[in-house]
């Protein structure tokens, strides 16, 4: 296995910078198989998703939601400091893991300020992980109202401008702020299009998986499974497993449901700290079909991708980039039927 064998050439103009409204006019390619030799796709739209949907379906979500976590930041020389919080490294959640533009550039101990509101951080070097650094947050009331005062939602770095309102990269359904980004299969649904499938007899689970740096993460390395993948933290309740050995199929919405399920499944453990690398030869215990966006070249998340639908993974993208698709997190989504091959 090679990294090159999980590159794509994907034109610039093809990353979507803003999401399309409605929600779920969002763009649906469907899988259907190899037939003949072929790869079968269907070109719909999300709010097309009950048409591929069962009763005795369980469609699993993760309900995280994104924190204001990127900062803007003085140093008393007047230089910009922007730092991207990713994990609480301590129970009260002033101490973070975070990636800082320039980190290496800063002293232990340096004092960043947000000039608009005076509220002030702390900048205490380089993580023993090598990969990111340590931020404290000096507030006086809670974390979480400190931020909504001086962060900003994080959109990914390829979008180039701003939503006009972050909660378009916040799910319908989401609930507890702790991820670096969202979870962006989800961000295609509606309450309509939800009470639509329940009405079908397809139930809703959730479950959490607090997205963080292998989001942010490209593999470097020649060959894709020496790359080290970073613990994120997910959650999957009793009654939720019970459902999935229940279920007709599993539905997953977004490769982090995805990660959440079958880390549960393989750790035996509801809840804990993952670092599961999901690639070929993957024993897949959970999910059957995967609803996902499109994804970056060279990514875990693609080879996630060609764990459950194998090389074609390449005629689905292929399709796609020839029919206009719009890429990446504002951008399409596919349904992929892990057992469509032996249909």
């Amino acid at each position: 296995m090679q990294l090159s064998d999980f590159d794509y050439d994907l034109p610039q103009e093809r990353i979507a910078q803003v999401p399309v409204e409605p929600r779920d006019h969002a763009r649906l390619l469907v899988d259907q198989g190899r037939h003949n030799g072929k790869t079968s796709i269907a070109d719909r739209q999300v709010f097309n998703l009950p048409d591929y949907l069962h009763a005795g379906d369980l469609l699993v979500v993760n309900d995280t939601r994104v924190i204001p976590g990127r900062l803007r930041l003085n140093r008393s020389s007047s230089g910009n400091v922007e730092v991207l919080l990713l994990d609480p490294l301590t129970p009260d959640s002033r101490r973070w893991s975070a990636l800082v533009k320039p980190g290496g550039k800063l002293k232990d101990g340096e004092v960043l300020r947000h000039l608009e509101s005076g509220s002030e951080c702390i900048f205490h070097g380089r993580l023993a992980s090598g990969d990111s650094f340590e931020i404290e947050l000096c507030f006086t009331d809670d974390a979480l109202k400190f931020l909504d005062r001086i962060g900003e939602i994080p959109l990914p770095p390829y979008i180039n401008s701003s939503l006009p309102d972050s909660d378009r990269y916040q799910t319908i359904y989401s609930r507890r702020p702790a991820s670096a980004a969202a979870p962006t299969a989800g961000l295609h649904f509606t309450p309509e299009l939800l009470r639509k499938i329940a009405d079908m007899g397809v139930e809703l689970a959730r479950v959490e998986l607090v997205v963080g740096l292998d989001t942010f993460q490209p593999i470097q390395t020649d060959n894709p499974l020496d790359h080290k993948m970073h613990t994120e933290f997910y959650a999957v309740n009793d009654e939720v497993m019970a459902k999935v050995q229940s279920a007709q199929r599993v539905v997953a919405v977004g490769t982090t449901a995805v990660r959440a399920l079958e880390s549960a499944a393989s750790r035996h453990e509801l809840s804990g700290r993952t670092n599961l690398f999901i690639h070929r030869g993957f024993n897949w215990q959970c999910v059957d079909l995967m609803m996902t966006n499109f994804h970056l070249p060279k990514t875990t998340l693609l080879l996630m991708v060609d764990a459950f639908v194998a090389d074609r993974w390449r005629d689905i993208y292929a399709h796609a980039l020839e029919n206009g698709y719009r890429f990446l997190s504002l951008g399409d989504t596919m349904l992929l039927n892990r057992h469509a091959e032996e249909s």
